[in-house]
């Protein structure tokens, strides 16, 4: 994440509403992955202090009186939500104990996603293309176990849907136990979920599918029948050789989409490391600088020590490693691939969100 400030010099966080210097009204502005110092005007209407077109803005109806969101609604959209909790379409019960709190915290790690997703450029709205994924566009579901509805985390034609007990860190650590999974968050699970959306909308019949099964296998294997094999039988032994992940192993879609959030990881650490001035390296002369433009070697050249001091800074207070994997050579290739992707769409704003 970047590093923001206010109009007076403040430093801001990504999920500030107010300075804390000055008491200036903030909001983040998805168009400029900015968060920014909001002036009054009438009504409900805003304006950002350093606009000089002076454009009037509305705040997203989640803004207030619950606080779930801290972003603006799109210049002249009278909708009433921003671009992130338009996506959302269907939220828990808030009359039930608990359930405003995990919805916060969902939609917390979800706008950090869009954020990522944005500053790479990527489609998020329908439209564009012929597939059913490409014409619904990205959506979410957050819901709860009900006795009379079962809940199955996963994504179906660009809706990801995510059972709300993720958000209880009790139940998410005994999921991440029950499934031997080292590493389960709220926004690493929404990125996952996010790769086979994106997988559908970037690779699935396009000149990458011939590449991506001789990286990740055939994905028209049976995947229900695979995961049960895994869920059965485990990871094969050589899967540190081969997979960023144990469940990586277990069928090609999921391959993917594991590697998919895993690049996420990286960018998104890389950008905050960044921002804060932090440059570790092992390499004389390696790159200082995060950019759109590097290749895929600089970006791992720059990451690995990043990662790697990280790691031993969270053991020095007793804690787990930050990320607890090794990327063998084939998992690096993978990695590479989903660069490629990434940096392969077409880019800009707002052809690239159609």
């Amino acid at each position: 994440m970047k590093r923001f400030q206010c109009a007076c010099g403040q430093r801001l966080a990504f999920e500030n509403v107010q300075c804390l210097a000055c008491g200036r009204r903030l909001a983040f502005a998805p168009e400029r992955l900015e968060l920014v110092t909001l002036e009054a005007l009438q009504g409900d209407l805003w304006r950002i202090a350093d606009d000089a077109s002076g454009q009037a803005r509305r705040l997203c109806l989640h803004y207030e009186p619950t606080g779930i969101c801290n972003w603006l609604c799109a210049p002249r959209d009278d909708s009433g939500y921003c671009l992130s909790c338009a996506m959302t379409h269907e939220i828990p019960d808030l009359r039930v104990a608990g359930n405003l709190e995990r919805w916060m915290k969902i939609e917390a790690a979800k706008r950090r996603l869009i954020y990522g997703l944005l500053a790479l450029h990527l489609p998020l709205k329908g439209g564009g293309g012929n597939s059913m994924v490409a014409a619904a566009g990205l959506r979410f579901s957050f819901v709860a176990e009900t006795p009379t509805r079962h809940v199955v985390s996963g994504h179906e034609n660009g809706l990801i849907t995510l059972a709300i007990t993720e958000a209880d860190d009790a139940a998410r650590a005994s999921i991440r136990e029950t499934l031997g999974e080292p590493y389960r968050t709220l926004l690493g699970h929404l990125r996952h979920e996010a790769g086979h959306y994106y997988w559908a909308r970037l690779v699935a019949g396009s000149g990458w599918l011939s590449r991506c099964r001789a990286l990740f296998g055939d994905e028209t294997i049976d995947y229900a029948a695979a995961l049960e094999r895994h869920y059965r039988e485990g990871p094969p032994a050589h899967w540190p050789d081969t997979h960023v992940s144990a469940y990586a192993s277990a069928h090609p879609y999921e391959d993917w989409a594991e590697t998919w959030a895993h690049y996420l990881h990286i960018r998104d650490m890389l950008e905050t490391a960044q921002a804060h001035g932090i440059r570790v390296s092992d390499t004389p002369g390696a790159p200082a600088q995060i950019s759109d433009h590097w290749d895929f070697n600089l970006l791992v050249q720059a990451w690995l020590p990043v990662i790697l001091a990280v790691n031993d800074l969270n053991r020095s207070m007793g804690l787990p490693d930050m990320y607890p994997f090794v990327l063998p050579p084939a998992a690096l290739d993978k990695l590479q691939f989903v660069h490629d992707v990434v940096t392969g769409v077409p880019q800009g704003w707002p052809t690239a969100r159609t």
